[in-house]
């Protein structure tokens, strides 16, 4: 599931494989957009903003992307028209090729083209980036303290508060605080609400390099990557307990009922 670490190396392989290169091949598969080409403009750079990515091109352009729940961007070598695009054709969205590398969008829920000077129209409304240069724990903390009321884990998932936060890392992060996502804010003791910010950049910084998540710490064996994502109704690695799944807000929610303290549904 994409969340902010899943940007951000993303955004880390398409710089590597198309910034400062000229694009040879263009194809936005997007109704609104399929007539725009840009061949012949350099690509700038490629920036990650919370769970959105910025590719910049030259000329005052930005492509607009978001990966959501399973989007993707996959780099291919070589470039040119010849590259043979693989996966399902109706899944692509948008296709960027130089002359070393071929950079294709898969079931790309959101991609649009809009001037580098507008990007704030998409991404100004956004909290602290927890894996950007604008990161600032206590401004994050101040946005989720405007709402004492409102259950921790649909404030952790609202990316005006913090932004990179996913459905993963919220059910991680709650366990971590020992407390349910359903706790109200108000109701989070200071020191852990103290903590909340810069645990919650530690984790998405731990994993921002690899693929496979892990918060747990642990590397032998199978499902032990995740204390309570994923892992109902197997026992909780702490203290044995099963852990439990409910609806939070439309997501699939974990913990484990021994370990966190507050309401649950």
């Amino acid at each position: 599931m994409p969340e902010g670490d899943t940007v951000w190396l993303t955004a880390k392989k398409l710089q590597a494989a198309l910034a400062g290169r000229v694009l040879l091949r263009s194809d936005l598969r997007v109704p609104r957009f399929a007539t725009a080409d840009l061949t012949g403009r350099a690509v700038l750079e490629v920036v990650p903003r919370g769970k959105h990515l910025m590719t910049r091109l030259e000329g005052g352009l930005t492509l607009h992307s978001h990966l959501r729940m399973d989007g993707a961007w996959k780099i291919l070598p070589g470039g040119g028209p010849g590259v043979r695009l693989p996966g399902p054709q109706h899944q692509i969205r948008a296709v960027l090729g130089t002359a070393e590398n071929t950079a294709v969008g898969y079931r790309l829920p959101v991609l649009e083209l809009l001037r580098t000077t507008e990007e704030d129209q998409v991404v100004g409304h956004l909290g602290p980036d927890l894996l950007g240069p604008d990161w600032d724990p206590d401004v994050a903390l101040a946005n989720l303290a405007r709402d004492p009321d409102r259950p921790l884990g649909e404030a952790l998932l609202d990316q005006r508060n913090l932004a990179g936060i996913g459905n993963v890392y919220k059910c991680e992060l709650c366990f971590l605080l020992g407390v349910t996502p359903w706790l109200p804010l108000r109701l989070l003791p200071e020191d852990r609400a103290a903590a909340l910010p810069e645990t919650a950049r530690r984790l998405l910084a731990a994993n921002r390099d690899r693929h496979q998540r892990r918060t747990t710490g642990r590397t032998a064996g199978q499902n032990q990557n995740l204390y309570v994502y994923g892992r109902a109704p197997r026992p909780c690695l702490r203290c044995g307990t099963p852990v439990r799944v409910a609806d939070q807000d439309g997501r699939p929610t974990s913990w484990c009922p021994h370990c966190q303290a507050g309401p649950t549904p």
